[in-house]
């Protein structure tokens, strides 16, 4: 007998939890990689670095899940969380930071700079760093409803915070 969803959920918490996590953060990197490579929007340096903590949320997220089915010990699920935490709230910090730099509440970080990557290309060296299109972190190149994709970022991040705080707290029923 297949069990709906909810039950499902109701059961198994923690992988719940686990997957809520793992399909959130990923589509999260993946709409920030939308924005970089169909709307042609590049990422500033701020916004790769808050790339970062997706990049260990997603993996960890999808071994908690399949840690929660197999009945790994609670203390190791425990772990796992305890770090997806430390990552979203780390990434909550630097999106709060960044998003402020693009209110221009606070300077931001001096090394905005582009890539040269070839310097024997035909044209002259000036003509190449004129050329360069630099994502400046303390301009937003989007936003709705007056957010910017690192105030999106916070919210995001605030999310997977809660999820995995569920995830940690979550005990299986008793049968």
């Amino acid at each position: 007998m297949k069990r709906r969803p909810i039950e499902w959920i109701r059961g198994e918490p923690v992988a719940a939890a686990a997957l809520a996590v793992f399909a959130l953060s990923s589509a999260t990197l993946a709409g920030a990689w939308y924005f970089q490579l169909a709307l042609k929007l590049p990422p500033c340096p701020l916004c790769l670095e808050e790339r970062i903590a997706y990049h260990v949320i997603i993996p960890l997220s999808l071994l908690m899940a399949i840690a929660a089915l197999v009945r790994a010990p609670q203390k190791l699920l425990a772990v796992g969380f305890i770090v997806i935490i430390a990552a979203a709230l780390c990434n909550v910090a630097l999106g709060t930071y960044h998003a402020g730099v693009e209110w221009h509440w606070w300077q931001g970080p001096t090394d905005c700079s582009g890539p040269i990557t070839d310097f024997k290309a035909g044209g002259s060296l000036l003509g190449q760093i004129q050329s360069i299109n630099i994502a400046r972190c303390d301009v937003a190149s989007w936003r709705w409803l007056g957010l910017s994709l690192s105030g999106y970022s916070v919210l995001v991040s605030l999310a997977l915070t809660g999820l995995a705080g569920f995830g940690l707290l979550a005990r299986k029923p008793a049968a």
